[in-house]
């Protein structure tokens, strides 16, 4: 079976698909939501960048810094400004398993809020580089998931390797955001 035929199917149904009126001045103008493979790329390794940077400000300013740079991304790569996002972290369990608010996606990435008293601040562990192996893209107009692993390394070389699915959406202001965040360590026998 080949695997890659719906993606390919999917892509150029997406790319002839735009919707196009006529502007004021008789020329075409055309609004085309469609998110590109291009965009999800630059989304994920922006938020890998992200990670790092708060991991890095966490190092050099302490966790006043580290907050404030958590809190920027989170409403820029995370869609809580439009509603719940089905976020499940992966190092989370019990009543606080799921973070569907800003606030306690914020409490995951670098902890220090008594609401959440388990997290310590994924975040904030000194990460050294962040990479991703996406094993599926999927692109439907305004939406596409991603499915794969996360490499995730520290400053001292250790690696951990997360399960990582992601949803993302174009929001009405014309940004891709993610609106779902699954992540969870490999199972192992």
């Amino acid at each position: 079976m080949n695997f890659l035929r719906p993606l390919t199917l999917c892509l150029c149904a997406a790319a002839l698909a735009p919707t196009a009126a006529l502007g004021e001045d008789g020329k075409f103008e055309i609004f085309d939501s469609n998110i590109s493979v291009a965009e999800v790329l630059k989304t994920q390794r922006t938020w890998c960048n992200a990670l790092l940077e708060i991991s890095r400000d966490y190092r050099t300013g302490g966790i006043s810094k580290a907050k404030a740079t958590a809190a920027r991304v989170i409403d820029t790569a995370y869609a809580y400004q439009y509603g719940p996002v089905a976020f499940k972290p992966t190092l989370t369990s019990g009543q606080q398993t799921f973070r569907t608010s800003r606030e306690g996606a914020l409490a995951y990435f670098v902890g220090h809020n008594p609401n959440y008293p388990g997290d310590t601040g994924f975040a904030l562990k000194p990460w050294g580089s962040c990479a991703i192996d996406n094993k599926v893209i999927q692109l439907n107009g305004s939406s596409a998931i991603t499915m794969g692993n996360v490499k995730l390394t520290t400053l001292s070389g250790k690696v951990t390797t997360v399960d990582k699915t992601w949803s993302f959406l174009r929001e009405s202001d014309g940004q891709v955001r993610i609106v779902l965040h699954h992540s969870s360590l490999p199972y192992e026998l």
